[in-house]
């Protein structure tokens, strides 16, 4: 089949170009290659395709033309065909997620026979430099005819045969290789797919029921993009196959993507919105009863789809705050034990099949017992370090709802009086400048031990003073509020070389006073709390601390440049985790399928960890990097 012809096909709908959640990933250099290879005649390889029924009342200006209502998704070559497409239409295909400018603007020499993109200074007023597009859309009789002066359009003539060898391109044929049966499912098609491309990016499950869902309705990742752009307004920051999941799980009760082969597209729009409510349901009882306010406090994100069959099939209606409470029970305990941090999609399966056997909430706790032995938990537990531990949103949330207090205003520290808008700083008790210049390493500074939470302006307030130097200040100013942050009161744990004396004793009073909480909640004891809309917040106008720039706000900024080259942004504080949920290291700044899904090796930014962190990660097969500067090097090299 030709280029045009495969082009017309996708413009009337029997072809599509699902972009994946990769998103179109070439640059500039591999769109010169591939235009230089048809140019010349080179092999540029085949198309797979999936011939995949749809429901054609749906479809653009209800049909896809075709009479028995399939569509061939692309599989296998359709980064080559959105190039093609937007060199020859001029613009991006439907479903395109990338930069366009990687495609657009494509210019070739008549007398080099070369392409480039278009430079101003070196092509303007020089006719031997062509636009590949205007050309492509045009038509070569027509091009030449239409040239803005005589002597253009001789110097045309001229070099007709390169013009119409150009031209020619859209009638290269290309073999398209169908996979075709009812036998095909998303299953079957996925490991054909990544058999015939075992070199190259592999195919998710994932990928390819959101690619047949797009293929009937063209809004579907329009419509979720926009959903989890709400959420990250509000704080939350979301994947799209992590949606996908709660709408698979919604739809289906299942945990695995091929079941939505099953679901009529009339159903799956339903299933978005309701599903979309039901996130935010989870996300404000989250919020406003545990305080677990924004995205990096979050904990366990794959407990949601769990807790979304849940209330559906419960009806939240006919849920008092004592259930919801036992359930947020099993959700603390999911990222506490790393519920869903090892085999994710079986143990989201496992968890299902619980609650569809009728076991309920107690069911959930009791696997959660069965695999840990025991929910108690010890001052050993809070040994973690650095704001990537498991047990750091658990500080956050006791700090939060245990009636904590700052220390500088006397207020307790819950949303409900400071404000839905208010995100608390965190603050080392022993500041980390005394502590390196007593010897500590890196794990003993950021003890989770270490941290507490308190208004920005007590933070700034403290600055870098010693404990033994500013705990009488609070503690005249007002009294009782050190305690309420499980603060020891013994005077000789302010020294310095009693540092970790200090950690030891304020892990016991954390354990104690962490497993109170946890018993409170599972019985129901707890008081009464009104349910505020955080997911239907801004809180884009909050501002971080100005005077030094944080860690976190290193890894923020870093992951705000990737997004702005057009890659993946990365995971925050990733999970490092054997099969069975066992936490390996906590990675500051993770790209598990690489920077673009698949087209490169797992990559981590690490910074300032301790070399044993280094080749437990480098071990995990990732490739790291120690300092932002070489990072970036790297992605740029990368995107040449």
């Amino acid at each position: 089949m030709t280029i045009e012809t495969i082009i017309s096909q996708i413009e009337l709908g029997n072809y599509a170009l699902p972009e994946f959640q990769r998103g179109y990933v070439w640059n500039r250099d591999q769109v010169r290659k591939l235009m230089n290879s048809l140019y010349r005649g080179y092999p540029i390889g085949g198309l797979l395709t999936w011939v995949t029924p749809v429901d054609t009342s749906i479809m653009r200006n209800g049909s896809t033309g075709q009479a028995y209502g399939n569509v061939d998704l692309i599989l296998d070559g359709q980064q080559r065909m959105t190039t093609l497409y937007g060199i020859i239409k001029g613009h991006a295909p439907t479903f395109f997620e990338g930069n366009a400018s990687v495609f657009t603007g494509l210019y070739f020499n008549l007398e080099e026979e070369v392409f480039e993109f278009y430079l101003p200074m070196k092509m303007q007023d020089d006719p031997s430099w062509i636009s590949v597009t205007k050309l492509m859309k045009a038509g070569a009789g027509t091009f030449v005819t239409e040239a803005v002066d005589k002597d253009t359009q001789l110097f045309y003539l001229q070099n007709m045969e390169k013009i119409n060898k150009l031209d020619n391109i859209k009638k290269t044929d290309l073999h398209v290789q169908r996979v075709v049966g009812e036998d095909k499912t998303i299953d079957v098609v996925v490991e054909i797919f990544n058999n015939v491309n075992s070199g190259g990016t592999k195919l998710s499950k994932g990928d390819l029921a959101l690619a047949k869902i797009c293929a009937q309705w063209t809004e579907a990742r329009t419509e979720m993009r926009n959903i989890l752009a709400k959420y990250a307004k509000a704080g939350y920051i979301f994947k799209l196959d992590w949606l996908l999941r709660c709408i698979t799980v919604y739809s289906t009760r299942k945990a695995y993507y091929s079941e939505l082969s099953n679901v009529p597209i009339a159903d799956f729009k339903i299933a978005l919105k309701e599903t979309d409510k039901l996130i935010a349901l989870i996300l404000n009882q989250i919020a406003s009863r545990l305080g677990l306010d924004h995205d990096q406090v979050l904990g366990s994100k794959f407990s949601i789809p769990v807790m979304i069959d849940y209330v559906h099939y419960r009806g939240s209606k006919n849920m008092d705050t004592k259930e919801w409470d036992k359930l947020l029970y099993w959700y603390i305990h999911t990222f506490l034990w790393g519920r869903y941090s090892g085999s994710t999609e079986s143990a989201i399966a496992q968890d299902l099949n619980i609650l569809a056997a009728g076991n309920g909430i107690e069911g959930l706790i009791n696997q959660l017992k069965q695999n840990r032995g025991t929910l108690t938990l010890t001052d050993r537990d809070f040994w973690g370090w650095s704001a990537g531990s498991r047990f750091y949103p658990l500080l956050y949330m006791m700090t939060r709802v245990n009636h904590a207090r700052d220390w500088g205003n006397g207020l307790e520290l819950r949303a409900s009086l400071l404000g839905v808008m208010s995100k608390l700083d965190v603050h080392h008790i022993f500041p980390k400048a005394l502590l390196y210049a007593n010897g500590y390493s890196r794990s003993e500074v950021n003890a989770l031990a270490n941290y507490t939470f308190l208004t920005k302006a007590t933070n700034l307030d403290i600055s870098a003073r010693a404990p033994k130097d500013y705990f009488p200040d609070y503690m005249e100013k007002n009294p009782g509020t050190m305690e309420t942050h499980w603060i020891p009161m013994d005077p000789g744990l302010r020294e310095v070389n009693r540092y970790l004396e200090f950690l030891a004793e304020r892990r016991k009073l954390l354990a104690q006073s962490a497993n109170s909480f946890l018993d409170e909640l599972y019985k129901g004891d707890m008081a009464e709390e009104a349910i505020q809309d955080y997911a239907g917040r801004s809180i884009e106008n909050i501002n971080t601390i100005a005077d030094e720039k944080t860690e976190e706000d290193i890894i923020m900024e870093i992951s705000l440049w990737m997004d702005e080259q057009g890659l993946n942004s990365g995971e925050m504080y990733y999970d490092l985790s054997d099969e069975t949920g066992k936490q390996l290291a906590t990675i500051d700044l993770a790209w598990p399928e690489g920077i673009q899904s698949g087209l490169s090796e797992p990559v981590a930014l690490l910074l300032g960890e301790p070399v044993e962190v280094h080749q437990v990660v480098n071990g995990a097969g990732y490739r790291y990097f120690t300092d932002v500067e070489t990072f970036k090097q790297y992605i740029e090299t990368f995107l040449k």
